[in-house]
């Protein structure tokens, strides 16, 4: 086993799995939550979460997850564990496509359009919720992914 490989393997793990439990949290908790409490509160607290979150400890998660996955692949295939690395490779592309491409094509525009008064809250949380929802599910799928490639790895 080289180390490196499993270094990045572990950190790709672990990053994949804090993204994924963001997303879980704000579907359900933090947006049923904001339901509860009118749409002037909710939109109100959901611009500030949003301002917020915009943070080095989640912005580094969030874009170093994905990187993490590619590492890994790469190292898994230079110690020639090829099944391992393709499984990393498939988490990269699993959150590339789930939370990433989503996060900035459909996330982060109706963000804007909240903070913006172009969008009512009732418009917006239920169709931003599934798609969070999708981003959550996309991490766990990477989560599993590279969990699956460090236990076939000998």
């Amino acid at each position: 086993m080289s180390v490196v490989a499993v270094v990045f393997s572990v950190l790709a793990l672990v990053l994949n799995g804090l993204m994924a439990g963001v997303f879980f949290a704000f579907s359900t908790s933090v947006m049923p939550g904001l339901d509860a409490v009118g749409e002037e509160a909710a939109a109100a607290a959901m611009r500030s979460a949003n301002r917020k979150i915009l943070n080095p400890a989640f912005l580094s998660t969030f874009t170093l997850a994905p990187v993490a996955s590619l590492l890994a692949g790469v190292f898994l295939l230079v110690a020639g564990a090829t099944g391992p690395a393709v499984l990393a490779f498939a988490a990269a592309v699993a959150y590339i496509l789930g939370s990433f491409v989503v996060t900035a094509a459909i996330n982060v525009p109706m963000n804007n359009a909240l903070d913006a008064g172009e969008l009512a809250w009732s418009a917006y949380a239920p169709r931003w919720t599934r798609w969070n929802t999708l981003r959550g599910w996309a991490s766990a799928l990477a989560v599993a992914l590279l969990g699956v490639a460090l236990y076939v790895w000998n």
